[in-house]
């Protein structure tokens, strides 16, 4: 239960102090009253109250001399002035002397109510906004980062955590989607629990299922022993699943049925078991888009989808890039032996000035490289090695069939020719990407920032389409 809020009610007619009180009788506070101002100002002291109703005609003074002079306290009462005396000029002395509201007797039971409560929901909002707004929050949790974004987050992060509610990340790869899950998780009643995290685009399809639920002994080519899945081993605490878009169907309908009942069965068994899990989950997809495909079910996305949590790409970030860059440098500066400590005007400029399509992913790789590579106290722009690739929300947009060249000329454009099929320059860079790794397609998938087997499937895919074009076809 909340706290109740004090009250001191500073009034000389008993009479009136009973029917004030009785009016405040319903109301989730506690009163003290008094009846004049000598005490009033004891009283204020000691117990420091939220908010003062205080008469203004009183056996020792006007109650207004008691706003000019009113006590030191840490807690800054709201003071609301009610006296029969009532007229524009007192209604005008009592605000320039810092009341918040004027009461005029007789009023009744409603009045008073309204006006307390409105004081208070009020000064709750103050004392919340004040509170935000006074916190050094450039760190939280394991984010760095004081941008009115980030502090959007943080602030969605504070309220949502105490709840069981499932929280839905999105955000470009490298915005920080498992340090904002493991910060739900930190600021939760689950923190001293376990936090699982699972990749659902980095596990092969056929090892999902055993991966979240576990499997028994024989379940499969493989199960020699018995393998606790996801399920149980964050039994109590989080569960964390990123890019969960990336399930296969037919399992996410196995999945919604564990996040609905909390039941589910490892693989190869008909024991039913059970586990009380929050659900975090993450994807840098669009996930209505993957709804409105037929690649991730509705009804899943709904039960999923209950506060979302939309991440800042880094170039939004503004002078966050900066505090993010100066912890990477002296981290790897301390673990490399190297002297660098300061960044200068010109990496600044820099670093302000790119587009950071890797985000922080793509920023602690390049103050890393510039550490190994360079000597110094400073990082400088030159030492800085960006890669200028395009961000994803750019697009090529032609209107006819000729384009002017930068000389004036006009010159024929063929789309089939200045532009392949995407496939095709997806293909290229696929394949491409595993000959500079050698054949490693984890490493290349890496590289390219897709599970590998999002790859596998695509090489399946071209393979078959270029056996259908030379007539052959393979059987399993």
């Amino acid at each position: 239960m909340n706290k109740k809020e004090k009250i001191l009610m500073v009034e000389d007619s008993q009479s009136l102090a009973a029917i004030y009180a009785s009016y405040l009788s319903s109301q989730h506070v506690d009163l003290l009253i008094v009846d004049n101002l000598q005490t009033a100002r004891e009283e204020w002291i000691r117990t420091q109250p939220d908010l003062v109703l205080l008469d203004v005609e009183l056996p020792d003074g006007n109650g207004l001399d008691l706003l000019k002079d009113r006590p030191r306290e840490e807690n800054e009462a709201d003071v609301v002035v009610m006296t029969a005396y009532g007229s524009a000029e007192a209604s005008v002395d009592a605000m320039n002397l810092g009341a918040v509201d004027y009461l005029s007797k007789p009023f009744d039971a409603d009045r008073l109510k309204v006006t307390v409560t409105n004081t208070l929901k009020n000064r709750a909002l103050q004392e919340a906004v004040k509170k935000y707004s006074s916190l050094d929050r450039k760190r939280y949790c394991d984010f760095i980062g004081k941008s009115l974004p980030m502090q959007s987050v943080y602030r969605i992060i504070d309220s949502v955590a105490p709840s069981n509610a499932t929280a839905f990340i999105v955000g470009e790869s490298g915005t920080g989607k498992e340090l904002t899950a493991s910060a739900l998780h930190e600021v939760s009643k689950r923190k001293n629990e376990a936090f699982y995290a699972v990749n659902c685009a980095a596990i092969p399809r056929d090892l999902m299922e055993s991966e979240l639920f576990g499997h028994v002994r024989g379940a499969f080519t493989g199960a020699t022993t018995h393998r606790d899945g996801a399920a149980s081993m964050s039994d109590g605490g989080t569960l964390f699943l990123d890019e969960v878009c990336e399930m296969d169907l037919e399992l996410q309908k196995k999945m919604l049925r564990f996040i609905q009942t909390g039941e589910y069965q490892r693989v190869g068994s008909n024991k039913v078991e059970r586990a009380d899990i929050r659900f975090v989950c993450a994807t840098n997809k669009d996930p209505l888009v993957e709804v409105r495909e037929g690649r991730f079910r509705e009804d899943l996305f709904y039960r999923l989808h209950v506060v979302p949590i939309h991440l800042p790409p880094l170039r939004e970030r503004g002078e966050d890039i900066i505090d993010i860059a100066e912890y990477f440098l002296n981290y790897y500066a301390a673990r490399d032996g190297k002297s660098f400590s300061m960044i200068s005007d010109s990496a600044r400029s820099k670093m302000l000035t790119h587009q950071w399509p890797g985000n922080v992913r793509e920023l602690q790789n390049a103050i890393q490289k510039a550490v190994v590579l360079n000597e110094g106290n400073y990082l400088r722009g030159h030492m800085l090695q960006l890669e200028q690739l395009p961000v994803m929300r750019n697009r090529l947009v032609h209107k006819t069939d000729t384009q002017q060249s930068s000389a004036g000329v006009t010159v024929p454009f063929s789309p089939r020719i200045e532009v392949e099929p995407l496939w095709i320059v997806e293909r290229n860079t696929i394949e491409r990407a595993i000959e500079i790794c050698s054949g490693n397609v984890n490493k290349a998938a890496s590289l390219l920032e897709v599970a590998p087997s999002t790859i596998y499937r695509k090489l399946q895919a071209w393979e078959a389409k270029d056996n259908r074009n030379t007539g052959h076809s393979c059987t399993a």
